[in-house]
C-alpha cells in the first residue's frame, strides 16, 4: 500500500501537482473546474496553491513552410536536451519533453512522414515539404513528444536550460538519468 503524506498547510515547497487539464482550465478561463469545487479541505487548498504557482504557457510552433502547426503546454523556462547519438548529431536535435496530453497537432498530419531505425521506438517525424522536424517521439519517452524549441513561435519562451545527454551510450545514460522517463508522464500520474 502506498501512503501519501502532504506538507503542513503553510509549507508549499512540495505541493502535489494539479492535473494539466485543470491547470489549463484555470489558466485559460480563470475559473475552477467542477471536480475541484467541493469539500476537499486542506488537500484542495494545497492543489490550488500548486496550480496557481505552476507557470504553464501555451507555446505554438511548426515547421518552416507552415504546413505543420502544433501547440504545446509547458513552462516558459524550457529544459532542453542536447543528445549526441548518431541521428541527433546529424540533425542537431535539441528538444524538450512533454506528455502527449499536453501536445496538440493543429494541422499537417497528412504532411508528416516518419523515419525510424535501430530499435524503431523513436519516431522521427518531419514535414514532407520543407523537411523540418519540429517534434518527434523520442526513444527515451515513447509516451510523449520531444519538441524542438527553435520551432516555437516567438514570445512565450523566457529561458532555456540545456542538458547534454550521451546518446552514444544510450542504455547507460538512461540508467543514470533519474527523471527523464517521468517528463512524459501526465501530471496526474507523477
Amino acid at each position: 500500500m502506498t501512503v501519501s503524506t502532504y506538507p503542513r498547510r503553510n509549507d508549499i515547497s512540495h505541493q502535489p501537482q494539479l492535473p494539466p487539464e485543470f491547470a489549463r482550465t484555470i489558466i485559460a478561463t480563470g475559473t475552477f473546474p467542477e471536480p475541484l469545487i467541493g469539500p476537499h479541505g486542506c488537500l484542495f487548498e494545497q492543489r490550488l496553491v500548486a496550480a496557481l504557482q505552476m507557470e504553464v504557457v501555451k507555446h505554438t510552433g511548426g515547421c518552416h513552410c507552415g504546413a505543420v502547426r502544433f501547440e504545446v503546454w509547458s513552462s516558459p523556462d524550457l529544459h532542453v536536451f542536447e543528445c549526441n547519438c548518431s541521428i541527433c548529431t546529424k540533425k542537431q536535435n535539441h528538444h524538450f519533453i512533454v506528455p502527449k496530453n499536453l501536445f496538440t497537432l493543429l494541422q499537417g498530419s497528412d504532411n508528416l512522414t516518419t523515419y525510424t531505425f535501430n530499435t524503431h521506438v523513436a519516431k522521427h517525424t518531419f514535414c514532407k515539404t520543407c523537411g523540418v522536424q519540429s517534434f518527434y517521439t523520442p526513444r527515451s519517452n515513447p509516451d510523449g513528444y520531444g519538441v524542438a524549441p527553435h520551432c516555437l513561435d516567438p514570445g512565450t519562451v523566457r529561458g532555456v536550460t540545456v542538458e547534454k545527454f550521451c546518446g552514444e551510450k544510450w542504455e547507460e545514460s538512461m540508467q543514470a538519468h533519474k527523471s527523464i522517463r517521468d517528463m512524459s508522464k501526465p501530471a496526474e500520474s507523477k
